[in-house]
């Protein structure tokens, strides 16, 4: 039987019991969290969680690249490999670490933790990717699918729109374009605040009529909500 370090803030039991996932062989998950500097202080210790990281890296591709082709069909193919490999960068994965406390769990050796290892992006990212190595090992490919699903969710427009893979003027031109309306305009209505914080507020417009109204920190991103407005009320979002 496997014995763990009761002085971690939380054993491998206790975080996949918080995440509800029912390991079967929890020394897997053990040593996903087992961090090499840790096996240079205990040797007696699991294997580090390399090996896992590796597997977790194929995975995650497969997983990611699947999810991004069933879940956005309108983009193409170029835009399909920006955004999974937007989804599978390192600090994106380490937000994911983070969202699910996955540092708190994390095997590593006294130097490491005392210089904020549970809290480097570097560290986290490979440990997300060797959580899902061993989570694909223990249960499947369908139960390292059904795990991704909603943290992919909860990111893909923040994702789409940070990878520049959508851009909301030029699907508004394209529409305006496809209706024989003529090219849209975008005029900025106001603009409030002091310079280091100013405020601009644009209207997209084509014509007389007004079709969408934004506001951001500069012209550009305000014009890209405004756009972005006008696709939703008229039912063309990407979404």
């Amino acid at each position: 039987m496997t014995t763990y370090d009761v002085s971690l803030p939380e054993t491998p039991a206790e975080l996949a019991g918080r995440l509800g996932l029912s390991f079967k062989n929890l020394s897997l998950l053990a040593r996903a969290l087992t961090h090499r500097s840790y096996i240079n202080e205990n040797p007696s210790a699991l294997e580090d969680n390399e090996r896992l990281e590796f597997l977790g890296d194929a995975v995650l591709d497969f997983i990611v690249g699947a999810w991004v082709y069933q879940h956005c069909p309108e983009l193409p193919e170029g835009d399909l490999t920006r955004m999974r490999s937007a989804l599978v960068r390192n600090e994106q994965l380490a937000e994911f670490a983070r969202r699910l406390g996955l540092g708190q769990a994390m095997r590593m050796g006294r130097g490491e933790a005392a210089s904020g290892g549970r809290g480097r992006d570097g560290l986290l990212g490979s440990l997300f990717e060797a959580v899902i190595g061993a989570l694909y090992l223990d249960q499947g490919l369908s139960a390292a699918q059904d795990f991704m699903e909603p943290l992919l969710e909860s990111v893909r427009d923040r994702v789409i729109l940070r990878a520049e893979i959508y851009d909301p003027k030029s699907r508004f031109q394209e529409w305006a374009q496809s209706e024989k309306l003529g090219t849209p305009k975008y005029v900025t209505v106001s603009s409030n605040g002091p310079d280091h914080a100013r405020i601009f507020e644009v209207e997209v417009r084509i014509k007389d009529q007004t079709y969408g109204v934004g506001s951001g920190p500069s012209k550009q991103v305000a014009a890209q909500v405004a756009a972005q407005t006008a696709l939703e009320t008229l039912g063309l979002s990407y979404k």
